[in-house]
């Protein structure tokens, strides 16, 4: 059995269902990412684990136990959440003990614990100083450091990051990441950036009108998406439409192109049409590598992006985008030109709803 397993979880308030017969198994020390837009229920799932919301059907069990009927304060979980929520009369020390000092522990214990994680969140030379007198990622870190402190079997972060700009966010997630690993603590992070979700996460759960569309490791994930909200939400991505050519030598046609899939067509007939996919980095000008197919199109727009030039292009009335590296000694193209984007039928997705 799993450390943490959800089954079945539904939640419905009044007409409206939230959490639709979500779910999951997760092994003790994994890094769970909740990924999705606003409203699509990721936040709810993470405060039903927390106690904070009761499942309108579904158990929640952690290490064997049902929580279903414990109190928040029974499920020795801890919680980040996006606004901080420290007190702001008390000083960072006094703020990471307040939950030991709610759970009785003793003072000598608790001042040696404090330390521990006011050291582990490099803090410790600002125990004395209130919230106000600290930057936003410092008092994320001390609202880490109080809910690692009561040393929980879960930790839960709703949020954490988005307050912040954005070089900090990177920075503190990564934080949180080899803080999270050097603990083993099992950990679920509910944020809708993608970014974050893909480079902090064992594995990710991409939520959708409160069902988890998929779930997967992030090179899973990004690489081969399942569904067409997976597809557009996770990554950069042109979705453009084909027509079913030949089934036995499994062929689509993209405008005059006709090109040979990798992936079966599944249960489709000639004539029929299926959206395909490409990522912006599977294109190139060049003829390099295993790229037997291209495609032709006038160049509608050029993006530059730092180390990356992304470009638009129709084909077949259709945008396509892809990107290339910034050489300086390499001309970009320019708008109004005709150029062809080639790729390798291993790149193409089939995108089902």
């Amino acid at each position: 059995m799993a450390f943490l397993e959800l089954s079945n979880i539904q939640k419905i308030y009044g007409p409206t269902q939230v959490v639709k017969d979500f779910n999951m198994s997760i092994e003790k020390g994994e890094f769970i990412s909740f990924l999705g837009p606003s409203g699509c229920g990721k936040t709810t799932t993470l405060r039903m684990v927390a106690g904070f919301e009761t499942p309108t059907a579904g158990d929640i069990t952690i290490n064997g136990v049902r929580q279903n009927d414990l109190k928040t304060n029974q499920r020795n979980i801890g919680m980040v959440f996006q606004a901080y929520a420290l007190f702001p009369n008390m000083t960072a020390a006094e703020n990471v003990a307040f939950g030991l000092r709610v759970k009785g522990i003793e003072k000598e214990v608790s001042a040696k614990t404090v330390k521990e994680m006011l050291d582990l969140v490099s803090l410790s030379h600002l125990a004395d100083r209130y919230p106000f007198q600290l930057s936003g990622g410092q008092q994320q870190r001390v609202a880490l450091a109080r809910a690692l402190a009561i040393k929980p079997q879960v930790l839960l972060l709703d949020e954490p990051l988005s307050a912040l700009d954005a070089k900090i966010r990177v920075s503190l997630r990564e934080e949180i990441r080899a803080i999270q690993q050097k603990m083993g603590i099992t950990t679920i992070f509910v944020t809708h950036d993608q970014e974050e979700a893909l480079s902090i996460s064992d594995r990710i759960v991409v939520m959708h009108q409160g069902r988890a569309d998929q779930i997967g490791t992030p090179f899973e994930i990004y690489n081969r998406p399942k569904t067409k909200f997976v597809a557009t939400f996770v990554g950069t991505l042109s979705i453009i439409e084909a027509k079913v050519a030949d089934l036995s030598a499994n062929t689509v046609t993209i405008g005059n192109t006709t090109v040979h899939l990798s992936e079966p067509l599944g249960n489709v007939k000639p004539g029929d049409k299926i959206s395909i996919a490409l990522r912006p980095e599977a294109l190139s000008l060049s003829n390099g590598g295993n790229r037997d197919f291209s495609l032709s199109g006038k160049v509608e727009s050029v993006s530059f992006l730092g180390s990356v030039i992304r470009t638009k292009l129709i084909v077949d009335g259709q945008p396509l985008s892809f990107d290339m590296f910034n050489d300086p000694s390499v001309k970009p193209p320019v708008v109004g030109d005709m150029i062809e984007a080639r790729f390798s039928a291993t790149d193409l997705l089939i995108v089902r709803d």
